[in-house]
């Protein structure tokens, strides 16, 4: 996966040129990018986040993951699965900061939500039902970047609590 990923990332960066693109208000920024480790167990978190700039620092939207770990023995295997659904906003720093790179924008911001969370064990039970994790109020924060190559088409990585301590990928820009 971090191969396929490095790739993509490196041909993006070819094949696209320099852009002027910081945040500014009226903008959709789309995120499509995958987690290093979930939070809860393991697994490698896909996920989007929508967000929309509703000043030319503050940017609010939603975001929704997905992953998926098993574990198991000889005579026993269990499932988890995760989705976390939340609500976010970002303060985008470029401005205070004084910062004149068109090509970067820089955020940090809350995510407020709800994990869905599901087990499934060899027997066939479906539920919660020894769940450890459970269904549960998701509460997180993150700290990011994006560099655009074009004025539409970046990459971005996050850092944080919540889903995933590192997020990689695509951010678009409508």
């Amino acid at each position: 996966m971090k191969k396929l990923f490095s790739s993509l990332f490196i041909v993006t960066l070819l094949a696209c040129s320099t852009a002027n693109a910081q945040y500014a208000q009226g903008d959709k920024l789309l995120n499509l990018g995958i987690g290093l480790n979930g939070y809860y167990g393991g697994g490698l978190p896909i996920g989007a986040s929508f967000e929309y700039g509703v000043t030319d620092q503050i940017s609010v939207g939603a975001q929704i993951d997905y992953y998926t770990w098993n574990y198991g023995y000889v005579g026993y295997k269990w499932r988890y699965t995760f989705m976390p659904i939340a609500l976010r906003g970002s303060y985008h720093v470029n401005e205070l900061l004084n910062l004149n790179n068109d090509q970067i924008d820089l955020y940090g911001g809350v995510q407020l939500g709800y994990y869905i969370s599901s087990f499934k064990d060899d027997t066939g039970y479906i539920g919660n039902y020894n769940n450890a994790y459970g269904n549960q109020v998701l509460f997180g924060i993150h700290l990011g970047g994006k560099y655009y190559f074009k004025p539409n088409l970046g990459a971005f990585a996050e850092v944080g609590y919540g889903v995933s301590a590192v997020k990689l990928g695509l951010a678009l820009k409508f």
